[in-house]
């Protein structure tokens, strides 16, 4: 048996007042809706940044600006055992198309203060979702020539 982790991008994006932009999604299999960044699977043929840029879009109806890497994380869910990289992106919004059809799941995008945000750890779809934040707010930035797609 192969093992595999779960390759995931992951964007904070921030706008001028502070406040990150959040997913309130209902996965599959929970009676909850929770927060999360706007993320999603990597696929066939497809960059980082690309893939970044495309959960993004479908999940907010927000065109970004990657600016920067914010870190890479190894994380095993406990509710079904499976390892997922996740490679967190930071962003500046760009664009905000509201008639942009979103991802099956989605119930809309949030901006929400870090503050609003750490009183609902109950909602965050993994600790992951905080620690992002706050990686970016200790000024975990590094270049975007980090990724290499070749």
């Amino acid at each position: 048996m192969t093992w595999q982790p779960h390759i995931t991008v992951a964007t904070i994006v921030v706008d001028e007042a502070g406040r990150f932009l959040l997913v309130e999604e209902q996965p599959a299999g929970l009676e909850h809706s929770v927060l999360n960044q706007p993320a999603g699977h990597l696929e066939a043929n497809e960059s980082l940044i690309e893939a970044a840029i495309r959960e993004t879009l479908e999940e907010t109806g927000w065109e970004v600006e990657l600016t920067s890497v914010t870190g890479i994380y190894l994380y095993t869910a406990p509710s079904n055992g499976i390892t997922y990289q996740r490679v967190c992106f930071a962003a500046r919004p760009l664009r905000h198309l509201p008639d942009s059809p979103l991802d099956k799941g989605i119930i809309g995008p949030h901006w929400m203060s870090r503050e609003e945000l750490q009183g609902q750890p109950h909602r965050w779809r993994s600790h992951l979702v905080m620690r992002c934040i706050d990686d970016y707010l200790a000024g975990e930035r590094h270049a975007l020539s980090l990724i290499r797609d070749q």
